[in-house]
């Protein structure tokens, strides 16, 4: 059996290991794979893996042989899914890998607005606090969350593990989702509608998936509507924000600060309005990739794998 992974690079840069691929055939792992170079390298394969390398309708119908697309994450709209069911080609994601990492994440860049420890970290390497007249100093507004209000919107299992980690910091949680879970109900968490969370909230923290109605659901309205001093934290989907109008508020300080860690194109581009904002926080899509995580999309695609071998495929995206 011939297998092929495209683009194996940012999920293994060297610290993990490729080897369980050889239990089921014979694999070639490339870094990367040009736009050009797609359909040649996945000719004669039974096995396709990707991360981020699109595979379209008419790459797999030129795919003879192709049986099985393992998506190297959860998100898996690189590949057109519905093309693949009609040549009865299996597609399977990676759900649920980076609950605690991205969560883990999502609070870091939260208290970095607070804090900014790292602008603050090299202002004494620059040797600014050897030279300063006082004992102490900070460059930017202390934040206190204890006893403010975070809204959530997208409350699945990301969601919840963060604001499990915010009411441990002595914050209120307020939150959205299409759904209400009962059991976190029963845990205390407060549903709202989201017009409520963005009126009521001091901190708002995206967690949701990308879908027509979350299309940049932060924007020049709904910014309006929020409380003057508000922070707001992505590392979900940068399809989500309105980059121009959080930029214009930034300026205006209607909203005190951004943390993202995702934008609406990526890499980043030249000329996003982010870049030149004041207090606005960019880190380079990282929150899923510390190596436990990145152990967990491994060993659940080499689950997939195997149950589909087996004739009992899971986590399947495409039935």
């Amino acid at each position: 059996m011939k297998i092929v992974v495209l683009d194996g690079y940012t999920e293994n840069p060297g610290d993990l290991s490729w080897d369980w691929l050889d239990e089921f055939g014979t694999a070639v792992v490339y870094d990367r794979t040009a736009e050009g170079r797609i359909e040649e390298r996945i000719a004669g394969c039974e096995i396709v893996f990707t991360n981020k390398t699109p595979l379209t309708a008419v790459t797999i119908e030129k795919a003879d042989r192709l049986k099985f697309i393992g998506v190297l994450a959860t998100g898996f709209n690189v590949v057109d899914v519905n093309a693949a069911r009609a040549k009865g080609i299996v597609v399977c994601n990676v759900p649920s890998y980076g609950t605690d990492s991205v969560s883990q994440f999502a609070i870091a860049l939260l208290l970095e607005l607070c804090h900014h420890i790292g602008h603050h970290d090299a202002a004494v390497h620059s040797r600014r606090w050897e030279h300063n007249l006082d004992w102490c100093f900070w460059d930017f507004p202390l934040v206190e969350l204890a006893g403010k209000t975070m809204g959530i919107i997208g409350f699945g299992r990301i969601g919840h593990r963060t604001g499990q980690i915010a009411r441990a910091l002595g914050m209120k949680v307020v939150v959205n989702d299409r759904f209400e879970n009962p059991d976190f109900v029963s845990e205390g968490f407060e549903y709202a509608d989201r017009s409520k969370l963005l009126e009521t909230s001091d901190v708002i923290m995206l967690h949701c998936p990308l879908f027509p109605d979350t299309e940049k659901l932060i924007n020049a309205e709904t910014i309006a509507r929020m409380k003057d001093g508000v922070m707001i934290v992505n590392n979900s989907r940068g399809q989500l924000i309105d980059e121009a109008a959080l930029a214009d508020a930034l300026k205006r300080k209607k909203v005190a600060g951004a943390a993202v860690d995702v934008v609406s194109s990526e890499p980043i581009k030249a000329d996003n309005p982010l870049l030149a904002a004041p207090n606005c926080i960019i880190t380079p899509h990282m929150s899923w990739a510390p190596k436990e995580s990145r152990q967990r999309i491994m060993d659940i695609s080499r689950s997939n794998l195997s149950s589909f071998l087996e004739g009992n495929p899971q986590n399947v995206v495409n039935r």
